[in-house]
């Protein structure tokens, strides 16, 4: 009986020593992994077996990307600037042993590569330069700790300068700038506004003027036409007048002739007709002497119509 439990406790032991030796790789992670103090083989996602003692983990490895968010550093510029600048580093694991064995801290040393970095870049640019080239920086950066830390097993994907901290001294005659600059192109732009203005202002004077000359000689050319048309009118009315003055003296004379009126009526008619010349202006009327003359005159005028 007690051999029989001794048995059964061996078989459990065993069973879970087995149990214990499977290991079960998630994604996007990597298990180094060690055999008696060695390095034997990286262990990718799925699941694997462990030799119970033989082997070990030394280490489990992230292949995710991470970012390495770094406290600000004092970096000289090259005009004796002082500033505090931090930077974010995006990186990933390619190689878990290189990563395992290439350096004892690789986020530590990481850290520090980029802040010595980043002194040495700055340290090469005056302070005008650092505020504008920024992607300049990146790059450099990224270039530089990509290619050192190729022997960690870490592939730096990108590099960021998160803030730029100039001397408050800077930033005060940087604000001053600024202000003067926006105060120049306001008063740039207020000027272009008016000189706009007047422009506009002038030409529409200008077409103001074009437009009341063209309706002063539209107003002109129809007075004329106006007087034209009126002058016309009276000239056609005084020939019509005229016309039926004629008419009217050749319809009298015709009734006349018709009449067939005798000597002493065509002598008073002389007579009328004398008065008539002498329009009520005159004092004194003469009468020729040949006033029969006159009558017999008109008697042979009358002869002269009737044939």
């Amino acid at each position: 009986m007690g051999g029989e439990l001794v048995l059964i406790a061996i078989i459990l032991i065993v069973i879970m020593l087995v149990i214990s030796c499977i290991r079960i790789v998630p994604q996007a992670r990597a298990s180094v992994i060690e055999r008696l103090g060695k390095y034997h083989v990286t262990w990718q996602t799925g699941l694997h077996f462990k030799v119970p003692v033989i082997d070990r983990v030394a280490r489990q490895v992230s292949l995710k990307e991470q970012v390495g968010d770094y406290f600000p550093q004092p970096v000289i510029t090259k005009d004796n600037v002082t500033m505090q600048i931090d930077t974010i580093v995006y990186f990933q694991v390619t190689d878990s042993k290189l990563y395992a064995y290439g350096i004892e801290n690789p986020l530590l040393a990481l850290e520090k590569l980029t802040a010595t970095t980043l002194r040495n870049i700055i340290g090469d640019l005056e302070l005008d330069e650092t505020l504008t080239s920024r992607e300049l920086v990146n790059s450099k950066m990224r270039a530089i700790l990509d290619d050192a830390t190729d022997t960690w097993g870490i592939k730096v994907n990108r590099v960021e300068l998160k803030n730029i901290v100039p001397p408050r001294e800077i930033q005060d005659a940087m604000e001053k700038q600024m202000k003067a600059e926006r105060e120049r192109r306001e008063s740039i732009l207020r000027a272009e506004g008016e000189k706009k203005s007047a422009i506009l202002v002038a030409e529409g004077q200008k077409e103001s003027r074009i437009l009341a000359a063209e309706a002063e000689k539209q107003s002109t050319i129809l007075k004329a036409e106006a007087a034209r048309e009126a002058k016309i009118r009276e000239a056609e009315g005084e020939a019509i007048a005229i016309l039926k003055v004629q008419e009217a003296n050749a319809q009298g004379i015709r009734l006349l002739n018709d009449a067939n009126p005798a000597d002493n009526i065509l002598t008073i008619k002389s007579l009328e007709a004398f008065a008539k010349a002498a329009d009520g202006q005159a004092t004194k009327i003469i009468i020729p002497s040949e006033i029969q003359g006159i009558a017999g005159l008109v008697s042979s005028i009358k002869e002269t119509i009737k044939e």
